[in-house]
């Protein structure tokens, strides 16, 4: 069986939404949900939380995973990639003698995910050693091919095509499909992240799949966050849609 590591980074700094990792959601804390997503998957053979915070450890070791590093201060600041991050975890452990095949990347703040889905977008990845990364993705709901900059006071597309004068002006059929990376689920090989210095690489794998929920990412999507994790435990009810969960529906 290959060595599949999930990571989930969960910082205790988070501004839009204090202390939202252990932020209780339909009961249990946050961060739980994507602990309890990782312990589930079959493909998946240890799970650990990066966290700078103590809180969150103790929150994230009683629910099952592995906190075996704080994470330094350097790296869990607003300005710390995500690349600081899973590089500074693999060294961590390289030097102690273990590097997973893949890691799984779990952002706490999704609390609504399918473990079939998760298995899936493993075994693509294993499937496929020539791929850098995979990262899941969903159409865009609005095409940048209407979209403009405003450059000396003026309007500039921001996407032009080539071979087509005035994207802008053509159907939306007509243009070319654009994906949107919604978080669900990431996964990277330890080679991508220490020897190319990135978190994808230049052959990515697209795995196509539409959330059932938003990213925790402002209070005011709490209420509906918890609805939909609540309708997905009483198995009765459709997902919101995306039109109910959006921030600033279109």
């Amino acid at each position: 069986m290959s060595d599949v590591l999930a990571l989930i980074p969960a910082r205790g700094g988070s501004k839009s939404v204090p202390r939202k990792n252990v932020l209780s959601i339909a009961g249990k804390p946050l961060i739980a949900h994507t602990i309890e997503h990782a312990l589930k998957c079959s493909s998946i053979t240890r799970t650990i939380v990066s966290t700078d915070d103590e809180e969150i450890a103790r929150v994230s070791l009683d629910f099952g995973a592995e906190v075996p590093f704080r994470r330094p201060a350097e790296f869990a600041t607003d300005e710390a990639t995500d690349l600081d991050v899973f590089r500074h975890a693999l060294l961590w452990f390289r030097e102690r003698g273990y590097e997973p095949e893949l890691v799984v990347h779990l952002r706490a703040t999704t609390p609504l995910r399918r473990i079939a889905l998760l298995d899936r977008a493993i075994g693509s990845m294993l499937a496929h050693p020539e791929a850098d990364a995979l990262r899941s993705v969903c159409l865009a709901e609005q095409t940048p091919f209407k979209m403009w900059k405003i450059d000396d006071g003026y309007l500039r597309p921001a996407m032009t095509l080539p071979g087509v004068a005035e994207a802008h002006s053509m159907p939306r059929q007509a243009l070319p499909e654009i994906y949107w990376q919604n978080g669900y689920v990431d996964i990277v090989r330890p080679r991508t992240v220490l020897e190319l210095g990135s978190m994808c690489g230049s052959t990515i794998m697209p795995f196509i799949v539409e959330p059932e929920g938003p990213d925790l990412d402002y209070p005011d999507q709490i209420p509906v966050l918890e609805r939909a994790v609540f309708r997905r435990l009483a198995g009765s009810s459709p997902p919101p849609t995306a039109r109910e969960w959006k921030r600033h529906p279109s």
